[in-house]
């Protein structure tokens, strides 16, 4: 079983900084992830709060690559880069 732990560092004017744990039978890693207030407007909207949808992103991202395939430091506008449908999607489990 996978747990995804996130924990808010720093709440900036224009963006959040995360740190997120993502714990798996082998081992866990640690990831610093940041989200633009321009994209908590546009993608995070249907989420209880920031955490969540920060843990609904690496839920995504798990879906689709291990966990040492994930850059250790990285934005969230930068996911779609990656996976085209990441915006869709991650609207499309909200709630």
């Amino acid at each position: 079983m996978t747990e995804i732990e996130v924990r808010r560092t720093d709440d900036g004017e224009d963006r959040s900084r995360f740190e997120v744990v993502v714990t798996e039978r082998d081992g866990s890693a640690s990831f610093d992830v940041t989200l633009t207030r321009s994209d908590r407007d546009r993608l995070a909207g249907g989420y209880p709060s920031e955490e969540a949808f920060i843990r609904a992103c690496f839920g995504f991202l798990l879906q689709r690559e291990p966990r040492g395939s994930i850059l250790g430091s990285f934005d969230v506008g930068v996911i779609p880069t990656y996976f085209p449908e990441f915006e869709r999607a991650i609207a499309g489990s909200a709630g």
